[in-house]
């Protein structure tokens, strides 16, 4: 996956010293301190908490069951509308959804209810005899989920509730999607990602076949005519390119592959970390990765990004972490040039200064140079167009720019093809939220299980 690194020196220290930095971004709450949290929260008759959280989720409900003792309710109360409740616990931008919107969010009060934390609180302390949740009798139908990421694995869970038995179809060999592969490891540390998943799969009626890679040796019309319907979570699996000379060259790596070889890595000490690091980039996944390359190691690390710091996507909060890692975030440079030494490899990025000119983004004509060991790309990702290209799946509508093109999907996540289902960050319009890909996921379930029986009916 980073081939391109495999001439820099090796990160310094054991796996067991690396290890420690890589635990839980925020420590979890104490039970004494989850009692007092929960007592800050007024349980509002409107509560804005739970309509700005994408899965709908009764925060009131399960913060008052935290505070009344009762951590499973409160857990069942959580996952029975986002089975990633977990996951989302550590990873959703809380401070711009649901304690953004939270009443006690004013200068007076000074913050809001940490909710975040005590929906982690409630899943990591639940215990439960059995999954929580009942399958339906069965319908006897067979739904096909292509993609085991977050929006598919909830879509196969809430089909497998409601009686159908679903059959996954995962191109890597673990399922989990972004969360086992693109998730920063401070984030979702240990083996959290896959334990989740198989607390999903309990339920029972999914199988899960890996290696299945749509578009390679799997193709969409075969699935759309054995089984009762499609639906597709493919995510956004190709990283988009600089468009520059040497943009292959050595120490030039995409960022989502090093965070997913970092995630996967048994061994910390053998991961290449250059002295001097560059990463391209304004959003959740630059900072991601220039925070983990930090943390591995190098001694400079600079994040660099094309306007200014109010346009960057990733949130206020998590360019706090980036600061306070130590992290130089460079802002109105666009990459112009990628330096190489004698040898080809990289030694740094030529930039060219911008501004906004009558509202469009400009250069000036002035560069400048960052020396660098290696360059992360961290400028998006888009659908990769292989997986869409049997003459069935041509059939299937999208929208967007030219190379940005997303699945189009009605109200209820059904494609212009009937019977195929889409959800995730593969569609338009998205956040690439992982929690808003769980709500595709469970909206996506609720319209397949609706037309079916519809179908059976007439």
């Amino acid at each position: 996956m980073i081939e391109s690194l495999h001439h820099l020196p090796h990160a310094a220290g054991t796996h067991a010293a690396l290890s420690e930095r890589f635990t839980d971004l925020a420590p979890a709450l104490t039970a004494r301190q989850a009692a007092i949290e929960s007592a800050r929260c007024l349980y509002c008759y409107d509560a804005p908490c739970t309509r700005a959280c994408p899965t709908g989720i009764d925060v009131a409900s399960f913060i008052r069951n935290i505070h009344e003792g009762n951590v499973d309710g409160a857990a069942v109360n959580i996952l029975k509308q986002n089975i990633f409740g977990g996951s989302c616990s550590r990873v959703c931008p809380t401070e711009i959804l649901c304690e953004d919107a939270c009443v006690r969010n004013h200068d007076a009060e000074g913050q809001p209810v940490k909710i975040g934390l005590l929906q982690r609180h409630a899943i990591d302390n639940a215990h439960f005899a059995g999954h929580p949740f009942q399958r339906a009798p069965s319908t006897g139908k067979t739904i096909a989920v292509v993609g085991a990421g977050p929006a598919g694995l909830a879509c196969a869970h809430r089909l497998a509730m409601l009686g159908h038995d679903v059959v996954v179809f995962e191109a890597r060999d673990k399922a989990g999607g972004l969360n086992e592969y693109g998730i920063a490891k401070y984030k979702l540390p240990g083996d959290f990602a896959q334990r989740e998943v198989d607390f999903l799969l309990s339920i029972g009626g999914i199988e899960i076949q890996y290696g299945r890679v749509l578009g390679g040796n799997l193709h969409l019309q075969d699935l759309h005519t054995r089984y009762d319907a499609v639906f597709l979570g493919l995510g956004l699996g190709a990283s988009r390119r600089l468009g520059l000379t040497g943009e292959d060259a050595p120490g030039l790596a995409v960022a989502v592959d090093y965070i997913a070889t970092l995630r996967q890595a048994a061994d910390l000490a053998a991961l290449p970390v250059p002295r001097r690091a560059v990463v391209i980039g304004a959003g959740n996944t630059a900072v991601d990765m220039a925070v983990q390359i930090g943390r591995l190691g190098a001694e400079e690390v600079t994040l660099v990004y094309r306007r200014g710091v109010e346009a960057m996507s990733a949130t206020d909060h998590e360019i706090e972490i980036a600061r306070a890692n130590g992290v130089r975030i460079r802002t109105w440079a666009a990459p112009h040039e990628v330096l190489l030494d004698d040898a080809g490899r990289v030694r740094g990025m030529r930039f060219e200064e911008t501004r906004l000119l009558d509202g469009r983004l400009a250069g000036t004509g002035a560069f400048v140079d960052v020396a660098a060991d290696a360059v992360f790309k961290a400028i998006g990702q888009h659908m990769d167009a292989g997986a869409l290209s049997d003459p069935l799946a041509g059939e299937i509508e999208r929208e967007g720019k030219e190379g940005e093109l997303r699945i189009h999907v009605d109200a209820r996540f059904r494609t212009k093809l009937p019977g195929v289902y889409a959800g995730g960050d593969c569609v338009a319009p998205g956040q690439d939220l992982t929690v808003q890909a769980v709500q595709h996921g469970k909206l996506a379930a609720l319209a397949i299980h609706d037309d079916i029986l519809s179908k059976a009916e007439a």
